[in-house]
């Protein structure tokens, strides 16, 4: 019979919910299947910057605490009974941390498993060579500042595939891409070799669909609607076959959803160009990705092609200019929205004349955003009246003494202005870093990867050096696709009636995904969602460009906003600054359709 491994992903970041890791290890498919591997992704672009300072307060700490402390020890004993392989990026700055961690918690338990821990990705020490080198943010093209927090490599699979074939039970490993726990599990469970790119680019595929948890399994769909028991949503199994392709599952008796638009909304998620979506180990091409409903909560995925990698990793390093504050106040009444705003003008004018006699620096940047009145619609928003609002206002300086006053003066708001204002959320805020990602490239020349298991040293494969770069395969555009029904009336309808969407992000980056609902929608989507339109919809986000890129395979166009989140992330005052409602946002532009295709 036909291998199949099965891999589950317990966790989408750092803070996912418990519920994943013993659901998907006690639990099985609908056809009674356990999963062989267990894999969790607990590291966001600036989770390093925060992992920095924790191991600097203390040499113990620097890594995901929640892996050992809540997931792992919620079911250590049955994977090592059930002989299931774990794969955890949980490590962070402080990997060896993290494994003596687990290995106390063993001990305690009576447990015994081999621990493989993956390093090398921390790159700080090459800053100032790179510094002096000149070198510039890879997407703005700025210079690197003067002074570094953090600076990890996103590593790849392989060094995951050689703990594991050294007898590892569990991976531990720092920063690598999030979809390397999953990809290494395949090439040690399939013995595939790096060169093998379609194997390796379909491996990755499944790796990106398992790296944010139940958003493969119906969370954040679009359609969210039609997904069933939230409180207990399944969190989702792949059962991958040697060829690459794989099916996308979830466990028995559990809530969530698994259909096609589920899964293509998250094959679109933060992906930038389909086509060339550059990890470590591949070049990956998804334009050609097909996905087949086999039966209630299955789908096949299939179609991913690969290239050779670049010769460079990316690295993300992140840096501190100056401090940053929010803080929320609730108002209740008539004109609410009037209300919130009026007063988080008075907040900043009053504190702008204390900083004046103080002879402090005016604010780096402010914010004011009022919660109920549609500001993140722009010009589309709806004349709305809400009789409840809560006032969002932020502020960066370089002084955190001027944030503690601006902090300070939001609490008289509950006595000296609106009536209505029901006091300050959460007690008086206090001033934070504000951390800024900085992505630049290095040449894998210069990072040197180790593998240890259980304390002893793992040679990695010798493979053959990467290509220079890579070329596209040519593909289908959506250009040419001639209009389809002969109808001349047209009705106008919001885009969520004819098409599904998801939004994320890459620093500064949005990403939005945009899936047509039935194949016969493409010439309306192709001729009015351009680059042009998406753009003027979105001009109160977007600075920069647009840039849409045609998906054939899944009937969907994915669109990269550069300059479109304020910074993005921590740099970021908005109240989204990853960008996750901008597809919400977007599935209410009106599209004119014609009536005959409705019906």
């Amino acid at each position: 019979m036909e291998k199949i491994v099965r891999i589950g992903g317990a966790s989408g970041f750092w803070g996912d919910s418990a519920l994943g890791a013993p659901q998907l290890v006690n639990g099985q498919t609908p056809e009674g299947h356990g999963i062989d591997y267990l894999v969790f992704d607990y590291l966001a672009e600036l989770t390093m910057s925060l992992l920095v300072n924790a191991k600097a307060k203390d040499p113990a700490f620097g890594y995901a605490t929640d892996f050992v402390d809540v997931a792992m020890k919620s079911v250590l004993k049955q994977v090592a009974t059930r002989g299931i392989k774990v794969i955890a990026n949980a490590g962070g700055v402080n990997p060896q941390a993290c494994a003596a961690a687990l290995k106390k918690l063993c001990d305690e338990q009576g447990v015994q498993l081999k621990i493989g821990v993956v390093e090398g990705d921390d790159v700080l020490s090459s800053i100032p060579a790179l510094r002096a080198a000149g070198a510039t943010e890879m997407f703005s093209g700025t210079a690197m500042p003067e002074k570094v927090l953090s600076a990890n490599a996103y590593l790849g699979a392989v060094p995951i595939a050689a703990a594991l074939k050294a007898g590892a039970d569990v991976v531990i490993t720092g920063r690598v891409v999030d979809s390397a726990v999953t990809l290494g599990a395949l090439m040690h469970a399939f013995d595939w070799r790096a060169h093998e790119l379609d194997n390796m680019a379909q491996g990755s595929l499944g790796g990106h669909i398992l790296e944010c948890g139940a958003q493969a399994t119906g969370g954040l769909f679009t359609d969210w609607e039609s997904v069933p028991d939230w409180a207990n949503i399944g969190y989702p199994i792949l059962e991958c076959s040697s060829d690459g392709s794989f099916v996308v599952t979830k466990p028995a008796n559990t809530g969530g959803l698994v259909s096609v638009p589920v899964v293509a909304e998250q094959m679109l998620y933060e992906i930038a160009d389909p086509a060339a979506y550059i990890l470590p180990d591949v070049v990956c091409d998804f334009t050609a990705v097909r996905m087949e409903q086999l039966g209630e909560n299955r789908v096949r995925v299939s179609g991913a092609r690969g290239k050779p990698p670049t010769t460079t990793y990316k690295v993300s390093a992140t840096y501190m200019e100056g401090w940053r504050v929010t803080a929320l106040l609730m108002i209740t009444g008539i004109d609410a929205h009037k209300k919130a705003r009026r007063t988080g003008e008075a907040i900043l004018e009053r504190t702008r004349a204390m900083l004046t006699r103080l002879k402090l620096a005016d604010y780096l940047e402010t914010r004011l955003e009022v919660l109920g009145e549609e500001g993140q619609y722009g010009v589309h928003a709806n004349p709305v009246k809400p009789r409840e609002a809560i006032m969002r206002l932020s502020a960066r300086h370089e002084n955190s003494k001027a944030l503690s006053l601006f902090a300070r003066e939001i609490s008289p708001a509950g006595t000296s202005w609106s009536p209505g204002t029901t006091g300050v959320s959460g007690g008086r805020v206090k001033p934070a870093p504000n951390v800024r990602l900085f992505s630049l490239a290095l040449p894998k020349s210069a990072v040197t990867i180790s593998v240890l298991v259980d304390g002893v040293a793992v040679a990695l494969p010798e493979e053959a050096p990467p290509a220079d770069f890579f070329k596209p395969y040519a593909m289908e555009q959506y250009d040419q696709i001639a209009s389809s029904g002969s109808s001349q009336t047209e009705v106008t309808v919001p885009l969520v009636r004819i098409a599904h969407a998801r939004s994320g992000d890459k620093g500064n980056l949005s990403n939005v995904g945009v899936i047509a609902r039935e194949v016969r929608y493409l010439p309306v989507l192709s001729r009015q969602l351009n680059p042009e339109a998406v753009k003027n919809y979105l001009s109160h986000f977007v600075k920069g460009t647009v840039t849409r890129h045609d998906v054939p395979g899944i009937n969907a166009f994915n669109f990269v906003l550069t300059e479109a989140l304020d910074g993005g992330g921590m740099a970021s005052l908005r109240c989204d600054p990853l960008g996750k409602g901008m597809g919400q946002i977007l599935l209410d532009m009106p599209m004119r359709v014609p009536a005959e295709l409705l019906r």
